[in-house]
């Protein structure tokens, strides 16, 4: 630790990663017993060092299983990042070569796969579409979402959980969208007790579909991999694409194949070494 300004800093050694523009530091935690508070997470943020979607935390191995733990930026805990935990299984890869790697989050065990150098297939398991599932306020059609603050161009939400909870509206272009307006707003809306991810979602043909994402706790995202398998789930769901298709964002695409379960394949970012001051 070094004296600086009467307050004590420590330098620390973490990892930079992203999905498809989805970014990410990665603290492993498996032998260093750093704490990671709410104000730790709000202070990596403020000093604008290193920009993150959301900081990832890599916890003691358990029977072959790595736990990790996930926080946005406001500092709140998640149950669920695809995009993080496919980044997290290349990491596992590097170190010990092996092509399939569990990962446990707060909310269940996912069974990731190296398929090719940088593309990594993760299963995200079931979608819930119950009200309390996901969750919602009260009980209501969670596949027909009337938001009062909302044009009716913008249609009706479908809402699922991925691990974590998300509201889709499909429109004719997603990217005319004013998602920092519109997003907060819908995120916070009083439906949705644990606040919720919001998605519009443009249809280009049956096997591709291209997205804008608001992240609760994050913001406006470059890709979101939960927003990408909820999408494809109310998709096909409501007949609007196959359950085998193309998740398009601004740098690339995500590979999703749903039947009861989802899988999830994309490209991730090579491992960067980086420095935290905290």
């Amino acid at each position: 630790m070094n004296k600086d300004t009467n307050q004590n800093m420590a330098i620390i050694n973490a990892y930079r990663m992203d999905g498809l523009g989805n970014n990410f530091i990665i603290i492993d935690k498996r032998k260093n017993a750093l704490e990671i508070s709410k104000e730790t997470i709000l202070s990596i943020v403020n000093k604008k060092i290193v920009p993150f979607d959301q900081l990832i935390t890599l916890e003691k191995e358990e029977k072959n299983t790595f736990p990790i733990k996930i926080y946005n930026p406001d500092g709140i805990e998640v149950n669920a990042c695809g995009n993080g935990a496919r980044c997290i299984a290349y990491l596992i890869f590097q170190e010990n070569k092996k092509k399939n790697i569990l990962i446990k989050t707060k909310e269940r065990v996912l069974s990731a796969e190296v398929i090719s150098k940088q593309n990594v297939k993760i299963n995200m398991g079931k979608p819930k579409f119950g009200w309390e599932e996901i969750p919602l306020s009260e009980n209501m059609n969670t596949k027909n979402i009337s938001i009062d603050l909302l044009k009716k161009e913008h249609g009706f939400g479908f809402c699922v959980n991925i691990g974590n909870p998300h509201i889709i509206f499909f429109v004719k272009d997603c990217h005319k969208i004013d998602i920092r307006k519109l997003g907060p707003k819908i995120e916070n809306y009083r439906f949705f007790p644990e606040r919720t991810n919001v998605t519009f979602a443009q249809i280009l043909d049956k096997k591709n579909i291209r997205i804008n994402v608001w992240e609760r706790g994050a913001g406006q995202t470059k890709a979101c991999g939960t927003a990408a398998c909820a999408v494809a789930v109310a998709a096909s769901t409501k007949g609007l694409s196959d359950k085998n298709l193309q998740i398009h964002f601004k740098e690339g695409g995500l590979k999703i194949d749903y039947e009861e379960e989802i899988f999830m394949t994309g490209s991730v970012s090579e491992v960067q070494e980086v420095k935290l001051d905290i």
